[in-house]
């Protein structure tokens, strides 16, 4: 179990941080990028949630739902920024990391949702509700992480990777199915030529 007694160290005022096995880094080294992208994903849905629980009746059966999906998600990627934070071949015996059954998951859960929406006819624009419009900024941050771990494809396992390409697709489902579950409107792109 982890234990914290103090945040400050002073460590990391010279600009450089500690991974997993205390090897020093300097903050802008690629392996802590992907693991502060990743911190970030994990507050713009803890953000999410925020708005989900401020949620009120009938939307409330809709919201506890895409809360327990999204808390889940918080776990997992506090697992993947933690195996993220190890270097190559680094990761202690005692942690447990994800497997490919999480992305498995997501897929099986956007596929649920996807069978109460209509296919869409055009791009969509990044809008909505709180809740949804979050939803995508975490989308979009997801994604980043994404692309930062690919920039370390050969450090980081092929199942991390495609957990976050999987969790930035299911971040854009669940908004769409929260959009549709509460009777919104999806606000879709015109392309250049056909807007006034």
């Amino acid at each position: 179990m982890v234990r914290i007694t103090k945040v400050h160290t002073g460590g990391g005022d010279g600009g450089e941080t500690s991974l997993v096995d205390g090897t020093r880094v300097g903050k802008e080294h690629p392996r802590v990028a992907i693991y502060g992208t990743i911190d970030e994903a994990n507050s713009a849905i803890g953000i999410v949630r925020m708005e989900l629980g401020r949620a009120s009746f009938p939307m409330v059966e809709t919201c506890d739902y895409a809360d327990k999906l999204l808390g889940r998600i918080q776990q997992e990627l506090f697992d993947v920024g933690a195996e993220c934070a190890c270097p190559p071949g680094g990761v202690p015996e005692q942690m447990t990391i994800i497997g490919s059954d999480a992305g498995e998951r997501l897929v099986s859960e956007m596929d649920s949702m996807l069978e109460d929406l209509e296919p869409l006819s055009s791009f969509i624009l990044p809008t909505g509700s709180p809740a949804v419009a979050n939803l995508h900024m975490a989308r979009t941050i997801v994604r980043r992480a994404e692309r930062e771990a690919c920039a370390l494809r050969e450090e980081v396992r092929p199942e991390v990777i495609s957990y976050l390409n999987r969790l930035s697709d299911h971040c854009f489902v669940l908004g769409r199915w929260i959009t549709a579950q509460t009777g919104e409107e999806e606000t879709l792109w015109t392309p250049l030529g056909k807007r006034d």
